[in-house]
């Protein structure tokens, strides 16, 4: 059982939901201030656009890999515990990272803020879960989800204002006030401590299984078509096998995957999450490529055009969050994955002569779909099960989002490889730079057309109890 030194009260309720907000917008503010600071990071290091992509990559692959350990870590040794070492590795990392003299510096200080959010991905839900009671969960939810699209949609705001009045180094740095003050709350604020208390041992053979599992097929499929990559692609996939086959037959697992074969809810569910993160988070990145060597837009006008997107989203999760309190999430989450492809078809005809105004409508379309879609998803995720598994739940959340924003920019990376190639983004290589851009945009909406099928047939939830 969760080890909580006394009931929840309201206002810890009150506070546990402002620290959980406060972080979910912290991260993605972080996250995207930095894609639209992509153009000027390429210009002061002199990467190519291969090494690009792996900036953000770096933060999201060390995030996967160790989501989950933390996630259990967390639940033996105390979630609020992990959730503060996560905030001071992320203002650490920041400063180093603004220090970076290259890119490959730079792309392992990345690594370091993907650990610092690892930790933060697999206790937020978690600690929101355990305060607040079911009947006020899927609001909650909305609103910490919310909070993920106004990080998001500052992001570009802020990254872009201070690349263009300071420079790219500025970008990294913007969000340290705010995580200063989260980790001041959640140590002074929140005065319990939410574990299992169940005597348990650390798989560190299942965390073992599942980081060679990620690593080696999210590299895999950064380097395909190449004959290496194939390979490794084939070994990530058998880890995974051995990683499931390990976790069923543990006593202490990593993770409890039985919830995957037993529960469809809840298995589509996750499905439907991973393949649209996978659709949709390159989104930015190619968008701010496009903006700013296409379009000849600066990083700031690129980040008020980029905010669309996010701000939509931000503005509308609260609402969808409480019609999932009420309303089947399948109906709800399969409306949105049907705006959401339609979107992205509409970006996959991006062109030269494209207006702004072509590129905001479809903005607000993805993001009207990805609102409607998100809060009522992650309801079903965590409402499908009981509550002793709600620690799975949580992390089956993250784990969903991170590795399908890990896909994501792998795919955009293989497509980049074939059609543009390990050259730096010149004016010669525009038109190769619009196929790219066109070709990502495509396959994102045949994915979500993918999405909407497992969202449809994922069941029913309410009347589910705890």
């Amino acid at each position: 059982m969760n080890s909580v030194p006394a009931p929840a009260t309201a206002a810890e309720e009150r506070v546990a939901l402002l620290v959980v907000c406060l972080s979910s917008f912290t991260a993605p503010l972080m996250l995207s201030a930095i894609n639209v600071a992509i153009p000027a990071i390429a210009a002061g290091l002199d990467a190519d656009a291969m090494m690009l992509s792996w900036i953000p990559t770096a933060y999201l692959l060390s995030s996967a890999v160790l989501l989950l350990p933390f996630g259990r870590v967390a639940d033996m040794y105390g979630r609020k515990r992990v959730f503060v070492a996560g905030l001071v590795v992320i203002m650490l990392a920041s400063v180093l990272a603004s220090t970076a003299r290259s890119v490959e510096q730079l792309v392992a200080c990345r690594v370091l803020q993907g650990i610092g959010a690892a930790m933060l991905f697999a206790t937020g839900i978690a600690l929101l879960s355990s305060l607040v009671p079911r009947e006020r969960r899927g609001a909650a939810i909305g609103m910490s989800v919310s909070a993920v699209y106004f990080g998001l949609a500052c992001g570009p705001m802020l990254g872009g204002w201070a690349t263009h009045h300071m420079s790219w180094r500025a970008a990294f740095l913007i969000h340290l006030p705010l995580a200063l003050l989260i980790t001041l709350l959640a140590v002074f604020g929140l005065r319990g401590e939410w574990r299992d208390d169940r005597p348990q041992r650390f798989d560190l053979a299942g965390a073992v299984f599942y980081a060679c599992a990620v690593t080696t097929f999210m590299y895999g499929l950064s380097i395909l078509p190449s004959a290496p990559g194939a390979v490794l692609l084939a070994s990530g996939a058998a880890a995974f096998a051995v990683f499931l086959r390990h976790e069923r037959r543990t006593a202490d697992p990593l993770f409890d995957v039985s919830l995957f074969f037993n529960n469809r809810v809840f298995t589509f569910s996750c499905l439907a999450s991973l393949i649209i993160y996978t659709a949709t988070f390159a989104t930015s990145f190619l968008l701010s490529l496009y903006l700013q060597y296409i379009k000849a837009l600066t990083a700031q006008a690129a980040g008020l055009i980029l905010v669309t997107q996010p701000a939509v989203m931000a503005l509308l999760s609260p609402f969808t969050g409480r019609l999932a309190d009420r309303h089947e999430p399948r109906v709800l989450a399969s409306a949105g994955l049907v705006l959401t492809a339609v979107g992205l078809g509409m970006l996959s005809a991006l062109a030269p002569a494209t207006t702004h105004y072509y590129v905001v409508f479809s903005l607000i379309v993805v993001g009207g779909g990805f609102a409607l879609f998100s809060p009522p998803n992650v309801h079903a995720i965590v409402g499908s099960v009981d509550h002793r598994h709600l620690g799975t739940a949580s992390g089956a959340v993250s784990t969903m989002r991170v590795l399908g924003q890990m896909n994501s920019m792998a795919l955009v990376t293989v497509i980049f490889a074939l059609v543009l190639g390990p050259v730096q983004i010149a004016p010669e290589n525009y038109p190769a730079l619009i196929r790219s851009v066109g070709l990502s945009f495509l396959v994102a909406a045949c994915l979500s057309i993918v999405a909407i099928y497992f969202s449809l047939t994922r069941g029913e939830m309410h009347g589910r109890k705890e």
